[in-house]
């Protein structure tokens, strides 16, 4: 295994959540924020919500040209700041959801990232099979679309589903590995631009394992988070999918945890896959709890990403 990551692996960041701009209601501090992030040659790739301020997309997109970062669009706050449902029974509702998710799909091209990632919406188990359904139409017309708007000899912008909780914060239906790769397998027998995120934040909420997570995924994993959650008393701050820094107290995930994790991506081949972006991602999913500072949880975070890969390299 090489000692340098950079061979193996592009190191992103999603910077809306490192940073407060999930709304995009503070087009400076936006801006501010990234070009923090570019300046760090730590990061080879930030994940950008798509704005509606044509200043912010002009201005990402210039600081990610001079700077040689990397983008990638991350539909998932279209989606829930908007309570919107890829798999809404309501054909309204779900309409309105596949539109959001292709404001990202657009984004993507605009900004030339390999893929789109957004997530499902909430499970129901009385009527779990009705919303798959639901889900792997959505699914499918989102990849048709990605293909519908592709220049031609260029590759088209994946769809990439992330895993969430099904019952705790934001209870998804994808949802436990096992669905997830169900619902893969289902959208893949008709288009070839998808696959699943998965995110270490999610695994201890989803009562999982890097192996459970891991294995019957990883025909369909395309993009990796890996962040930390707290589930042990909901009244503490951070409960949920909040993603605090790695070992904030309470939490579930330390630098042990994400060495255990990056230690099965590497066993289940995730990193020597053929996949849309040029090299594997892994992103780094933090988000700074009330009084924390953004960059020193980043700082942070970089520590914890070095001290997790040495004992990944120590065996």
């Amino acid at each position: 295994m090489a000692n340098d990551w950079t061979n193996m692996m592009d190191l992103g960041i999603v910077h809306f959540m490192a940073y407060p701009v999930i709304r995009d209601d503070n087009p400076e501090l936006t801006l501010e924020s990234l070009k923090k992030i570019a300046l760090d040659d730590f990061f080879q790739l930030a994940e950008v919500r798509p704005s509606e301020h044509a200043e912010v997309t002009e201005g990402m997109k210039a600081i990610a040209q001079n700077s040689k970062l990397g983008l990638g669009v991350g539909a998932q706050p279209l989606l829930l700041l908007n309570k919107l449902s890829l798999n809404d029974p309501d054909e309204a509702g779900r309409k309105a959801a596949i539109d959001q998710v292709k404001i990202g799909v657009d984004t993507a091209y605009d900004f030339g990232a390999p893929i789109c990632a957004f997530l499902s919406g909430p499970d129901d188990e009385a009527t779990r099979d009705h919303l798959m359904d639901l889900l792997v139409e959505s699914c499918v017309e989102l990849c048709e679309y990605s293909k519908s708007q592709c220049p031609d000899g260029a590759e088209p912008v994946w769809l990439s589903l992330e895993q969430f909780d099904d019952s705790i914060d934001k209870k998804c239906l994808i949802g436990p590995s096992e669905r997830a790769a169900v619902l893969a397998e289902r959208v893949k027998e008709q288009v070839e631009n998808f696959g699943l995120t998965q995110d270490l934040s999610h695994m201890p909420l989803l009562g999982e394992s890097p192996t459970d997570m891991l294995t019957p995924t990883v025909d369909h994993l395309i993009h990796a988070h890996v962040g930390n959650c707290l589930m042990a008393d909901p009244d503490v701050d951070g409960y949920g999918d909040k993603h605090p820094g790695f070992g904030y107290p309470g939490s579930e995930t330390d630098v042990e945890g994400l060495a255990r994790f990056l230690e099965t991506l590497i066993y289940t081949g995730y990193f020597e896959k053929d996949l849309p972006s040029r090299k594997p991602i892994v992103t780094f999913e933090v988000a700074p709890m009330t009084g924390e500072d953004s960059d020193l949880l980043i700082a942070g975070t970089k520590r914890a990403f070095v001290e997790a890969w040495n004992m990944v390299q120590q065996g």
